[in-house]
């Protein structure tokens, strides 16, 4: 069985080759210039950008990219699985599942399954992680896409930005409250409910924000002895050995996986980001 996934997920380059997973990239365009994702651009490219005050934007696979895939599913009588970044942050999902349908109607049998992860950045990596793993565990077509629909629900993200303007910039947030953040050095912790960024709270000063998400970690996750964290963080390396720290520190997991936040999720996030996963 196949897998596919977008550079939504924030894994490393790596991942893909070594588990025989095929990544479509989302788009970066930066400078008059449009990059694939992962492939095109690294994202330290797009943070030292950022620092000279670019702004970078982006744009979801192309319909002919997956056509050209799903079709040469079809075409093999293979079955594939796509795991898609949250469909409330991009039209990348949506796009497939219109060229899934619209191939339906020239090969019937077409055994291709769209998963809507509601997830983003390393939560989304965690989908694809755990699809690889029964795949390796020769678990059926069936049984894997009514696992990973159930996985989805059980991720939690928590994340806050050193700026909010980013978010503002995208629609994410409005851009009076990034302006009153600003001012006031609020910080928001934000998490992703049914696939949307939420607002949960404002916290002054990144060390509280810090502090208060890893209380809420607490409250969400429970017992982490026997859980994977993953962390990912948008160029701020001493941000990201802070809170592996404390979290080691308080919740003693079992392993902690980092990854640097991607180019496409970058582009909207800035600077100074850091993101927290975990099931609930």
């Amino acid at each position: 069985m196949k897998i596919f996934t977008d550079s939504g997920c924030d894994l490393p380059k790596s991942f893909y080759e070594e588990q025989n997973v095929t990544l479509f990239p989302l788009r970066v365009h930066l400078n008059g210039q449009e990059y694939d994702d992962v492939y095109g651009i690294e994202p330290a490219e797009i943070y030292k950008a950022i620092a000279a005050g670019a702004q970078p934007k982006t744009s979801q696979v192309s319909p002919e990219v997956f056509y050209e895939a799903f079709e040469q599913i079809a075409q093999n009588n293979e079955e594939a699985i796509y795991i898609a970044f949250s469909s409330q942050l991009s039209g990348t999902c949506q796009t497939a599942m219109m060229i899934r349908n619209e191939l339906l109607e020239t090969y019937p049998n077409l055994k291709l399954a769209i998963i809507d992860t509601k997830c983003a950045s390393l939560g989304h990596g965690f989908v694809v992680t755990e699809a690889v793993r029964l795949r390796d565990a020769e678990k059926s077509f069936d049984e894997i896409v009514t696992s990973i629909s159930t996985y989805t629900h059980s991720i939690e993200h928590l994340f806050t930005v050193a700026d909010l303007d980013y978010l503002a910039k995208g629609g994410r947030v409005s851009k009076t409250s990034a302006f009153v953040g600003g001012l006031l050095s609020i910080k928001p912790i934000l998490n992703v409910e049914d696939g949307k960024l939420i607002p949960l709270e404002k916290v002054r000063g990144h060390k509280k924000a810090i502090n208060r998400m890893i209380d809420l970690m607490v409250e969400r996750g429970g017992d982490f002895s026997n859980k994977v964290v993953g962390l990912s963080h948008s160029n701020d390396e001493q941000l990201l050995a802070d809170v592996k720290r404390v979290i080691e520190e308080r919740l003693q997991p079992k392993s902690i996986e980092v990854t640097t936040i991607g180019a496409v999720i970058g582009s909207h996030v800035g600077l100074g980001t850091i993101a927290i996963f975990f099931t609930k």
